[in-house]
């Protein structure tokens, strides 16, 4: 009797207004290199967290997904089962599909410290963190293992932080390590940079966006002109995807 095909797996990332994704081309880069041709990875891109169970109608075979801006805390609420420490750091960016249901993980923790841990000195031992959302959460999650102080910053003052109006010159100067988590400054509106005092920054700062896109962000770019070390997310994706696909495949 002849084989049957085996079915393709697929893959992908839910978000919202999500054609500027990194993880589709890194993906397909995988895939061709492995010689995987029975796999393929694709973006889900959504309105509302609601529209999330229709991706199963109209793909078969999902075997694992990725979760970005703004639903990696909304997603919870639709899985079966959540990682300890992805329930810990309150918000999941991958997706396992078990036999006993949708698991959620979160792999932003560990990509976020496998790239940060090379450019830390002794010194950056006080942070603020630029935004709260999901990918704030595994920031946080990461500062706290490695014995780092650290404040939120935003518009509301969210999470006993700072709005960006009380950011005084010397709240600057001690918090040598600034990790922006919000997507002001990504393609295509790459000349805004979130509203800090700049001036107080200097070479004692590590300036850290997880943004990839531009290369180097008006943050980045203003940091590193005070001489400020500085670290985009590129690195970042690139070991979380990774850490994913080792899930999909444990």
């Amino acid at each position: 009797m002849e084989k049957t095909e085996r079915q393709k797996a697929n893959y992908g990332l839910i978000g919202k207004d999500i054609s500027y994704s990194f993880s589709r081309g890194y993906f397909k880069k995988k895939f061709e290199d492995m010689g995987l041709d029975n796999c393929s990875y694709q973006n889900f891109d959504i309105q509302s967290i609601s529209e999330f169970p229709t991706i199963f109608n109209n793909t078969k075979n999902v075997q694992g997904l990725n979760i970005t801006i703004p639903y990696k805390e909304e997603v919870m609420a639709f899985l079966d089962d959540i990682d300890i420490a992805a329930k810990k750091i309150g918000a999941v960016n991958t997706i396992k599909f078990t036999k006993n249901g949708l698991v959620g993980f979160n792999t932003d923790a560990y990509g976020f410290q496998k790239s940060l841990e090379p450019h830390l000195k002794e010194h950056h031992k006080k942070a603020l963190i630029l935004g709260t959302g999901g990918a704030s959460k595994a920031v946080a999650f990461v500062l706290e293992q490695l014995g780092t102080t650290f404040s939120f910053v935003s518009r509301s003052g969210k999470n006993d932080g700072y709005t960006y109006n009380e950011l005084t010159d010397n709240i600057i100067a001690e918090h040598t390590l600034i990790i922006n988590c919000s997507p002001v400054g990504t393609f295509p509106k790459i000349e805004e940079k979130p509203a800090i005092p700049y001036s107080k920054i200097s070479e004692a700062h590590l300036l850290f966006d997880l943004i990839y896109n531009p290369e180097e962000t008006a943050f980045l770019s203003a940091g590193k002109a005070n001489g400020a070390s500085i670290c985009n997310g590129h690195r970042m994706l690139e070991f979380q995807a990774e850490k994913s696909w080792g899930i999909w495949n444990q």
